[in-house]
């Protein structure tokens, strides 16, 4: 495994050197269905102005989609790209607003593809409109099924194998893992991969990711019901540190381990309060969907040969690396 992820790590590596050396890149804002793109006085390409559509099942107020965001518009600052972003955490209303970027002839889409069903339809409509789609951070195990380009995320069930692992040699016996977002396939994907990497007992712990109190109430109902779990695993930074005051009000001696960083988080490892956080890289994500389809557009390349997704995580973020990262978490890119 460790093997598989260097390699993976080298390819988004070399691919990122790659692009960073075709110009220098800024950012600008963009939350539903806003516009962000290149500033005019910011060295950029010189290929013809292009319309991506990036359309993702990001909730409001999930602070996870900026970093993404954020890649995605530093890539089409450099890229001459006019980016639209849109987003729904209904997977109908993600489908009707990847239809609206079809009926609007943008150039690209890149889109995530947490529940596959529901983008069946609408990516093969881009296809049949000459419109090329990449997937990213959901989607792995459909991205090639559902017809897209290329895929840039994590693999979530290796990713979940490797904490339950981690788990393991911390002493963890009994972890609770929580999921903000029933029938998402890349939360679904990393619960399951801690079970399969995990030596203790898993239980999975469905709550409703858009209400943070009903988060912070349920958690700690199931630390009071049951004094044995010592371990709460999160698949979200906002809900690893729902769960530290969980854990507080429930009088548990749990600890809590996430996925995914956001500045809060760092801090939050950085005194102990959460023991490790598995990285993706989404700002890195949201930069290579972007550029791919540039790079597609501009001189018909594709990674992996259009049958391998180049991998982006996991990697480990610990009180002894934690650090080497802060400084990029403060500026909102990690």
């Amino acid at each position: 495994m460790h093997r598989h992820h260097r390699a993976a790590t080298l390819t988004a590596t070399v691919l990122v050197g790659t692009l960073l050396a075709a110009g220098c890149s800024s950012s600008s804002g963009g939350k539903k269905s806003e516009e962000g793109g290149a500033d005019a006085s910011a060295g950029k390409a010189s290929t013809p102005r292009m319309t991506v559509a990036m359309v993702t099942h990001a909730a409001p107020g999930d602070t996870f989609w900026d970093l993404i965001r954020k890649g995605a518009q530093a890539a089409a600052a450099k890229d001459n790209i006019k980016l639209v972003y849109s987003s729904d955490p209904s997977a109908g209303n993600q489908a009707n607003l990847v239809q609206n970027a079809i009926d609007q002839k943008v150039d690209g889409i890149a889109l995530t593809a947490a529940k596959p069903d529901a983008m069946k339809e609408v990516v093969a409509k881009a296809k049949a409109a000459g419109i090329p789609v990449v997937g990213f951070n959901s989607g792995l195990d459909d991205w090639k099924k559902l017809g897209m380009l290329e895929y840039f995320g994590q693999d979530e069930n290796i990713a979940g194998q490797a904490f339950g692992q981690r788990l393991n040699k911390l002493g963890a016996k009994h972890a609770v893992c929580v999921i903000q977002e029933q029938g998402q396939v890349a939360l679904e994907a990393r619960c399951a991969g801690l079970k399969k990497g995990f030596d203790g007992k898993t239980e999975t712990l469905y709550v409703n990711g858009t209400d943070m109190p009903s988060v912070k109430s349920t958690i700690t109902a199931k630390l009071k019901q049951d004094s044995s779990i010592d371990q709460v695993v999160t698949l979200g930074a906002p809900f690893a540190l729902t769960a530290v005051q969980s854990v507080s009000d429930a009088g548990s001696k749990a600890k809590v381990a996430t996925f995914d960083l956001n500045k809060d988080l760092v801090k939050a490892v950085q005194d102990g309060q959460v023991e490790f956080a598995v990285d993706q890289q989404p700002y890195l994500q949201g930069y290579l969907a972007v550029d791919a389809l540039w790079l597609y557009k501009t001189n018909g390349n594709f990674s992996g040969g259009g049958t391998a997704p180049v991998l982006t995580g996991p990697a480990f973020v610990t009180k002894d690396n934690i650090d080497d990262i802060a400084e990029f978490a403060a500026k909102g890119t990690r």
